[in-house]
């Protein structure tokens, strides 16, 4: 049997595609909302954990992380997403993701990418193709996601530089640098765009 982990914000969808994937024969699955998600991998110890990279909490980075290791024992990353925020298609990307269904696809292609990412396989939807070419394309460095991040969430300048431990001047200039690369008017703008792309 494979242990598997639904992760979604939405009680109603997350409910009835839990109950769907139960009637699948070799699958065992339980389902958390994201606030609960790390605890419950933890606790249940599942083969696949696959995750909605949507969030209720949309300002707030999915703890991929916490959904999945690099070691052989830890859940593989399984993640639904779609083509249009490719910023989340990096960020799964680069915590180890496995597997990658288009959550506009069919519960079949789910169910097959369960089994693939279980195996160890990877497995992609060719419909992600165009969002994974958008997020190679992404211009900000990691240092310039962490000080977006912080300002997206309502953080000054100070406090950024506090958080960071930068000099206010290299948080300005961090900022300066990601309104350019954005192609924004300002930094509400450049937030934005980027919650837009599902960078931050």
């Amino acid at each position: 049997m494979i242990r598997v982990l639904l992760v979604h914000d939405v009680c109603l969808v997350r409910s009835v595609l839990a109950e769907w994937l139960r009637r699948v024969s070799d699958l065992t699955v339980f389902d958390a909302e994201w606030r609960g998600a790390s605890g419950s991998a933890r606790s249940l110890r599942p083969d696949v954990c696959a995750a909605d990279l949507e969030r209720v909490d949309s300002h707030e980075m999915p703890p991929l992380g916490d959904l999945c290791g690099r070691g052989t024992a830890d859940p593989r990353l399984l993640v639904l997403a779609t083509a249009r925020r490719p910023g989340l298609l990096r960020r799964a990307f680069d915590a180890g993701a496995l597997g990658y269904v288009d959550k506009e696809g069919s519960p079949e292609r789910l169910v097959s990418a369960i089994r693939r990412v279980a195996a160890g396989e990877r497995f992609v939807d060719d419909s992600l193709g165009f969002g994974f070419l958008r997020a190679a394309r992404m211009p900000l460095t990691s240092r310039e996601l962490s000080v977006l991040s912080l300002a997206a969430e309502g953080a000054s300048v100070a406090e950024i530089a506090g958080s960071l431990h930068l000099s206010n001047g290299t948080v300005r200039n961090y900022m300066a640098a990601i309104t350019r690369k954005t192609g924004a008017r300002n930094r509400v703008d450049a937030i934005r765009i980027s919650q837009g792309e599902g960078w931050v």
